[in-house]
């Protein structure tokens, strides 16, 4: 590596000490604002450091062998020092793939808690089961993660079906690995109602946005309506005895009208807050896209903006595939996938995303 990523790495590692030393001392210890903020600090640098540290051992390794290699006049023992300088030279070069990858710019977003909104595309009925499937997949998987999940607003559409739902998904990394879920889902196989056997394409389509602290977004009352009524649906019968639905529109009436209702809670108050932070999501969301495309970049498939122009996956049931297009990959037990086993794909995603975002820095 060279010499000046060398010693960016090496003040990494002594400021990762430095913080180990602080969090250790009495005055900081009874102190939970500094602490706290020392800790995240110090597992945010924590992987960067464990790779340079092992990349050094490695290096030491390969310095040590190739001093036997030069030296030994034994046949078997240079072949067995070879092997050895031949895996450890491998090792080396992984972990410098690691150290760069983890040395790209951070989105400030990935420590967030998740909004995802799904909603039945086309397909009528079908479409509106498949979003339920995808709701189910996103549950199973934060059980997984053990993240949380609140339900903020759902439209039932026939049995078992959603016309729309709006969830937030909380826990650490949330934001980071659903990102890549933004997008068109396509689902092809044979619905229960049909006698034919014919198989019936769908889609539903996925937006995943950060949650946005109040301070992000500055929302001026006079730039939207609040209006209240009686919850119906989903979210029980308790629900529909007062006037507890919330419903939000920015900018009424103009090109940036945003509509955002929330009927889950009994709480007037709770529907209006999960209301405005859709709201501040969505508005964010458009933001940062508007930045993005000013910038000129690009990233794989414009994950986390919510963008749904292309369709991002199919599930093929009579082929028991998934497919995602974006990076070309075909995975195998569909169920499985639908009951969370969503890490094998998103990491395909991280790692795909990560070697686009080294090219680019690469041809800079």
């Amino acid at each position: 590596m060279a010499a000046a990523l060398i010693d960016k790495l090496a003040s990494i590692t002594a400021r990762y000490d430095e913080l180990l030393d602080l969090m250790a001392q009495p005055d900081v210890a009874t102190d939970p604002v500094r602490l706290q903020r020392y800790a995240r600090e110090q597992r945010e640098l924590e992987p960067l450091v464990e790779a340079y540290r092992a990349y050094r051992d490695v290096e030491r390794q390969i310095e040590d062998t190739s001093f036997l290699l030069e030296h030994e006049t034994d046949q078997d023992v240079r072949q067995l020092a070879q092997d050895e300088l031949d895996h450890l030279l491998e090792r080396r070069a992984q972990l410098e793939q690691q150290i760069k990858v983890l040395l790209l710019p951070r989105d400030p977003n990935d420590s967030k808690n998740a909004i995802m909104e799904l909603r039945q595309g086309e397909g009528g009925d079908e479409a509106a089961l498949f979003a339920a499937d995808l709701f189910r997949m996103y549950t199973r998987y934060a059980e997984q993660r053990g993240w949380d999940i609140e339900v903020i607003s759902a439209t039932e559409n026939g049995p078992g079906g959603y016309k729309e739902i709006i969830f937030e998904v909380r826990g650490e990394g949330a934001y980071s690995r659903l990102k890549y879920e933004g997008g068109v889902h396509r689902v092809q196989r044979v619905p229960a109602t049909e006698a034919r056997g014919r198989i019936h394409t769908s889609t539903a389509t996925v937006a995943v946005l950060p949650e946005v602290e109040e301070t992000d977004i500055e929302l001026n009352p006079s730039d939207y309506r609040v209006d209240v009524f009686r919850s119906g649906g989903h979210g029980g019968q308790g629900v529909n005895t007062t006037d507890s639905a919330v419903r939000i529109v920015y900018k009424p009436g103009t090109p940036e009208e945003i509509v955002v209702t929330c009927q889950d809670s009994r709480s007037q108050l709770k529907n209006k807050a999960s209301a405005l932070a859709v709201l501040r999501a969505r508005l964010y969301a458009r933001e940062e896209e508007k930045r993005r495309k000013e910038l000129g970049e690009t990233r794989l498939a414009q994950v986390g903006a919510g963008e749904r122009a292309e369709k991002i996956r199919t599930y093929n049931f009579p082929q028991d595939r998934v497919t995602d297009h974006r990076i070309g990959q075909n995975f195998s037990n569909l169920p499985g996938i639908l009951d969370g086993d969503l890490d094998r794909l998103i990491d395909m995603l991280i790692i795909a995303d990560n070697a686009e975002r080294l090219e680019s820095v690469a041809a800079r």
